[in-house]
């Protein structure tokens, strides 16, 4: 009995870590009593010459003999003998959904007409992967890997990645000067020919966004200075709030300084509004003195504007001899 546990072993993961896809458990035999350990989050695939003899996905420790075994396809049968084990392999596969962090690896030139040489706009975001197909990802990958890690995985996304990035920005109808209006669309686009080139792997691509375009410093000042007149409209009312918003932060800050220069300047540009709707008068034909009382309608006044007595309707002040008509 001692020299059966001696021959025993332990089929687990070993080398396990949160940025391995894959490993594999190889050039070993599966000797009589040998155990398999299957922790959370991970799924054991029993091959045999490279083909998948059976998939098991529930954690736990097993027997591999009376446990397993009945369980694959071509070794049903099996039967250990004294010194003779179960030549196989056992892929553990990561189930968890991966995130990469994926940035351009160099300004990408999108042409515009304004320059040549096209507007150099760089990109960062993630990208979510999981595996999805086993039997694609033995055939292409894990028959020729002794593992498989997240950073494989980057490698290929971006080295196609500035090319869709273009591809899709380029669409029609994208603002190169608001890009970020519009990544929603591009994210989506890409996604879809990332996730069709890394389904030859057998890896789909479940998300994919992007968190920010970047320009030149010169480019964003521009985009910077565009968004802010845009959002100002009316200069004079952009003024007004400024010039509100100074004031406020000078009396909750009791700077009287900063309050009283900004108390002036909205007197001043008061001031000046008046001014310019005077000579918006001026321009035009002059304001009209009222008419003295009564004079407007060819009638006396009920005053006489000379000595005030009384007019009782007459044309002459009965008191001065002043013509009231």
């Amino acid at each position: 009995m001692g020299i059966l546990n001696q021959l025993a072993n332990v089929v687990e993961w070993e080398e396990f870590d949160e940025g391995m896809i894959f490993w594999k458990w190889t050039n070993k035999e599966i000797k009589k009593g040998s155990k398999l350990i299957i922790r959370p989050g991970q799924d054991a695939i029993f091959l045999f010459n490279g083909k998948i003899e059976g998939v098991f996905k529930d954690e736990g420790e097993y027997d591999i003999e009376s446990q397993i075994i009945p369980f694959l396809s071509t070794l049903k049968g099996f039967k250990f003998g004294f010194n003779s084990g179960m030549r196989a392999e056992v892929l553990f596969v990561n189930t968890k959904e991966f995130t990469i962090k994926w940035g351009t690896k160099g300004p990408i030139m999108l042409p515009t007409q304004n320059l040549p040489g096209g507007m150099p706009v760089r990109a960062n975001g993630t990208a979510n992967i999981k595996v999805s197909d086993y039997t694609t990802l033995i055939d292409k990958v894990a028959g020729i890997k002794q593992s498989y890690r997240v950073d494989d995985v980057k490698i290929r996304i971006t080295t196609v990645l500035d090319q869709l990035l273009m591809k899709w920005i380029s669409k029609e109808g994208k603002d190169m000067f608001n890009l970020q209006a519009s990544s929603y669309d591009i994210s989506n686009g890409i996604r879809e020919d990332l996730d069709m080139e890394t389904s030859k792997d057998g890896i789909s691509v479940t998300g994919f966004s992007i968190n920010e375009f970047s320009y030149p410093e010169e480019v964003q000042k521009m985009v910077n200075k565009t968004a802010a007149q845009s959002m100002v409209g009316d200069v004079g009312h952009y003024q007004q709030v400024s010039m509100t918003d100074a004031m406020a932060e000078g009396k909750a800050g009791n700077n009287s300084t900063m309050g009283s220069m900004a108390e002036m300047m909205m007197g001043m540009t008061m001031a000046n509004q008046m001014m310019n709707n005077m000579g918006m008068n001026n321009q035009g034909t002059a304001p009209q003195q009222a008419a003295p009382q009564g004079t407007a309608t060819g009638e006396p006044p009920k005053f006489c504007p000379n000595c005030g007595t009384p007019t009782n309707g007459s044309k002459f002040c009965s008191e001065c001899g002043n013509k009231l008509v």
